[in-house]
């Protein structure tokens, strides 16, 4: 395995990592407040979640409770696997910053992104984990439809595949929905999962061009969660 040539520094994406006492903790207590706290949840294709590998989650991202959320739709109860996140550095302050970082989150300025954060964003996933990214790049308050997404995930995903042919990374597209703009007491949730995309499928020999292909085919899959998916568009666009 290829390891990324640049530097990965500590002090630009701040401290990062996986607590075991706060995962025990956290995901019962969490799991009996969010049922608690909203109306009905609904979880759709979680059959479509692999339980090892590099895998790149892609939500839409309608609120600050959407890590919470995913955790709970995606985590180790479901898959056996923790989530890494890539968190716009606005969302990671106070106490929810607190826990977003010690769960695994680590931030990034969405407008600046730094190159130790790409490269993290890669490190992690050679060593099999799973990163959720929202492609959006900011917070929502429509239900359904899918803004324009930045290149990261695309561009993240094509440098892995440079760095190691062999790997098998997939991008899952998601879709969060909310059946209030602003989340409160007694609101509804549906996440969606949908099929992944083979990041190999595309040629990591042409980084821009084939992770531009990727984000079409991306932005394609999330939209029609919203409706009935349809795989041959992406077929069409890695072929092209």
């Amino acid at each position: 395995m290829t390891h990324s040539p640049l530097a990965i520094d500590p002090a630009v994406i701040g401290p990062s990592q996986v607590s075991p006492w706060l995962i025990k903790l956290i995901y019962p207590l969490g799991t009996k407040f969010l049922h608690w706290y909203f109306g009905p949840i609904a979880i759709h294709g979680q059959e479509n979640l692999p339980t090892s590998g590099p895998i790149i989650l892609a939500p839409t991202h309608r609120s600050r409770w959407d890590a919470i959320l995913l955790s709970l739709a995606a985590g180790r109860n479901v898959t056996g696997r923790d989530l890494r996140f890539m968190v716009a550095v606005t969302e990671v302050q106070g106490l929810q910053g607190w826990f977003i970082r010690h769960l695994g989150g680590f931030p990034i300025d969405v407008k600046r992104p730094e190159i130790s954060s790409l490269s993290y964003s890669v490190h992690l996933l050679q060593a099999g984990e799973m990163l959720v990214i929202f492609p959006e790049g900011g917070i929502f308050r429509d239900q359904h439809t899918v803004h324009p997404l930045k290149r990261g995930v695309g561009r993240i995903a094509m440098e892995v595949c440079k760095q190691n042919p062999d790997t098998d990374i997939k991008v899952i597209p998601v879709t969060i929905a909310y059946s209030d703009p602003y989340p409160g007491k007694g609101t509804a949730v549906e996440i969606n999962f949908g099929q992944g995309i083979a990041a190999k499928d595309y040629d990591p020999s042409t980084i821009k061009a084939s992770s531009q292909k990727l984000t079409r085919c991306l932005a394609h899959r999330m939209q029609n969660l919203y409706g009935s998916e349809n795989t041959s568009l992406c077929q069409a666009i890695a072929a092209s």
